[in-house]
């Protein structure tokens, strides 16, 4: 389900790749969901969990690990979060 939620994301809306940009545009109050991958680094990750609870922005742990988003957003670098 979050998968497709993903794909459709990336046809309509403007994404955002990494994790640095995404934290700085949570605290900004500028995203409204954020795909987190499964082997994203703890530390990454419950940052983006911690910033999305403040500003009520939910975060979606994916089943898929970072190359296999990199496959479903056709990037040629590894991709652990992606938002909009």
């Amino acid at each position: 389900m979050s998968t497709a939620d993903l794909r459709k994301a990336l046809k309509e809306k403007t994404i955002t790749f990494g994790t640095k940009v995404t934290l700085k545009n949570l605290k900004r109050g500028k995203v409204k969901k954020v795909f987190v991958a499964s082997n994203c680094p703890k530390e990454s990750k419950e940052s983006l969990e911690y910033y999305g609870k403040i500003g009520n922005v939910e975060v979606v742990e994916l089943k898929e690990s970072s190359d296999e988003i990199t496959t479903i957003c056709k990037k040629s670098f590894p991709i652990c979060v992606v938002s909009y």
